[in-house]
């Protein structure tokens, strides 16, 4: 059956990817705010509002929302990111309306209790100090607040401290009042799915959202530069990271594959270099991160201190290598993962629910699994070593953890890209 696309009177739009083989329902809600919509007095607010809508609406309590789902063997999760929160749930295909019910309901009538509001607070307050304890993570946020400094692209999702501490109840009204509204939504659904009767759930249920967001997107300027802590450690963990390409760039799936023969999987050169010949790291791995309008091009290692001076000068003439040339089986296996990690994904609701909603938030519409397919045989090594000369010559931006005082600096880590 296939993908369809329904835009209500509202501007909300509803799409369907049904899937004949199961009996189950995933479906959700993607709304175009993130941490980069917020200002800085209430950074984290994004992802505090996530917590909020499941603790408790007019007509449900916290535990209501939960035993419900539970009662018919529900899954209720969200999440936020830099570009957008979600909301959603996966249910066996009779209980669809009663998943969209609460997901509607905790969207559109949360409580927003005082107490429960203090006691949210103080969970992402640990949450915060988890990632701060946790170098493997904390390191990735200092790495975006180095390449995007003093922008929203470059803020925590997770907000600081105080200022988490300091959003109000009303402050979260208004902040939703703002920011979910028809224009910058997506409802979404794969599985054992009817389209118009799913449109139908939707557009009765959504039928007094606002039609008009309020949202101010500020433009990711990337700018890099070397951020370092001392922290007394076992390891030196490292980001290294460059300008990436936004979701609609020439180069997107160029670099996507770049990421993959460079640092990921156990055939990619990092890994064979790095790991298993000089045994100079336990993780290495490169990620190709695209936002709507940036990206980002990084890699993340963890070395003892000893090891520090001998894995650099390894990890940049790996890089330096893609940049004069990639052979072509490298160029077929990189294609060969990209491929199978698509149609692999097709198999599973959950997934499909998602990737048609961030495909109607990022290009408006959505894409087919051969027009994905296609641009990826596309890719050859001649386009990859281009996009490897693009990005690996600019301005490089650096993230430390741990005891770094045989962590060469910044500019003869770039001499060495040169």
């Amino acid at each position: 059956m296939p993908v369809q696309l329904t835009t209500l009177p509202s501007g909300l739009r509803v799409i369907t990817d049904p899937m004949d083989s199961v009996e189950t329902v995933a479906a959700g809600i993607w709304v175009g705010a993130g941490t980069r919509h917020e200002t800085a007095d209430v950074n984290g607010i994004s992802h505090l509002l996530e917590h909020m809508a499941f603790k408790g609406t007019e007509r449900r309590s916290a535990q209501d929302i939960a035993e419900e789902m539970d009662n018919v063997g529900g899954q209720l999760n969200a999440y936020t990111s830099r570009d957008h929160t979600a909301y959603f749930a996966k249910v066996l295909k009779e209980d669809t309306a009663l998943a969209m019910d609460i997901l509607t309901d905790i969207l559109l009538n949360p409580a927003m209790d005082d107490e429960e509001l203090a006691r949210e607070q103080y969970v992402v307050v640990q949450e915060i100090y988890q990632a701060i304890d946790t170098p493997d993570d904390i390191i990735f946020d200092h790495f975006q607040a180095t390449a995007f400094p003093d922008q929203p692209m470059g803020w925590p999702v997770l907000g600081e401290e105080d200022i988490v501490k300091s959003i109000t109840a009303k402050g979260l009204k208004s902040y939703m009042g703002a920011h979910y509204a028809a224009d910058a939504m997506v409802v979404s659904a794969s599985g054992a799915v009817d389209h118009d009767s799913f449109v139908a759930l939707v557009d009765k249920a959504f039928a007094n959202l606002p039609s008009k967001t309020q949202v101010n997107e500020t433009p990711g300027h990337y700018k890099g530069g070397d951020f370092r802590e001392r922290r007394a450690l076992e390891q030196v963990h490292i980001v290294l990271g460059f300008n990436g390409v936004s979701f609609d760039d020439k180069d997107y799936y160029n670099l996507a594959a770049l990421s993959t023969l460079l640092g990921e999987g156990m055939s990619s050169r990092l890994f064979q270099e790095i790991r298993e010949k000089r045994g100079l790291a336990y993780t290495v791995f490169s990620t190709a991160q695209s936002f709507s309008d940036a990206g980002l091009f990084s890699i993340y290692t963890g070395t003892g201190r000893e090891d520090v001076p001998k894995l650099i000068p390894v990890l940049c003439d790996e890089i330096k290598k893609t940049t004069d040339s990639v052979s072509d089986a490298e160029v077929a296996r990189a294609r060969a993962q990209l491929k199978a990690g698509i149609l692999m994904s097709l198999e599973s609701p959950s997934s499909r629910c998602a990737q048609r909603a961030r495909q109607i938030l990022v290009y408006g519409r959505p894409l087919t699994t051969q027009e994905v397919i296609e641009r990826i045989e596309d890719v050859n090594a001649s386009g990859i070593a281009a996009a490897a000369r693009r990005v690996f010559s600019g301005q490089p931006t650096m993230a430390a953890l741990g005891e770094l005082d045989k962590l060469e600096d910044i500019e003869a880590i770039r001499a060495r890209l040169q």
